[in-house]
């Protein structure tokens, strides 16, 4: 199981990160988000990071050429498109910066079938995407909702690596392990407030997530 932990803002956190072996680190450049930042502070952030942990940049909506001015300030290697952009529109938008990307798909039970999840996230493999991710819907809000949807609706057959967000944290994460999904990607559930992580939920999410690697080992042996 993969894991990404997103919104970050300090540089405090994104060190305990790597410690605890994250794989990526999403960064929020969407100004409405409480966990935004700004160029300067992901310049800093991702200064922090080492070769092979991943820095994923969260985008919503962005016009093209916002896009290429945060590639040519800071060295993501992600795109993640959270917000209403069409598979056309990701693809256009990745090429412009030549970025790989993945979309967001917020899950609604009350329209979504397996049936509708698959075919959007057909529509998004056919555009070039490496990965989908799913999450929660919220009338008003694009993610950070904190709220897990029906995971009934994942499909077991999907044409992309699914990475799964929305409300999870140390409690219910381990039950994700048995689900077809690639990976994890949690930012509310690993906070002490929004943008600032605590670093013992970080290691007690990490922990049930690597129950595998971890079993026969304490936290203060790995880290």
């Amino acid at each position: 199981m993969h894991v990404k932990f997103c919104g970050f803002t300090q540089l405090d956190d994104v060190n305990t990160a790597v410690q605890l072996g994250v794989d990526a680190v999403g960064l929020v450049f969407y100004p409405p988000s409480p966990r935004a930042v700004t160029l300067a502070q992901a310049q800093i952030l991702s200064a922090a990071l080492p070769a092979f942990v991943s820095v994923v940049a969260l985008v919503v909506n962005m016009p093209e050429d916002e896009l290429i001015e945060l590639a040519n300030n800071i060295p993501f290697d992600i795109i993640q498109f959270h917000g209403d952009e069409t598979p056309e529109q990701c693809q256009q938008l990745a090429s412009a910066v030549n970025k790989r990307w993945m979309k967001a798909l917020r899950i609604n039970a009350e329209q979504d079938t397996l049936a509708s999840v698959s075919a959007r996230i057909d529509s998004f493999a056919a555009a070039g995407a490496s990965s989908i991710l799913l999450d929660a819907y919220h009338q008003y809000k694009y993610g950070g909702t904190g709220a897990r949807f029906d995971w009934s609706l994942i499909p077991d057959n999907s044409s992309l690596p699914i990475i799964l967000a929305g409300g999870l944290d140390a409690d219910n994460v381990a039950a994700t392990l048995d689900l077809p999904i690639y990976g994890v990607d949690v930012s509310g559930g690993i906070e002490a407030d929004k943008g600032k992580k605590d670093a013992a939920k970080m290691r007690a999410f990490m922990k049930a997530v690597k129950r595998d690697r971890w079993q026969n080992e304490t936290v203060t042996d790995v880290i």
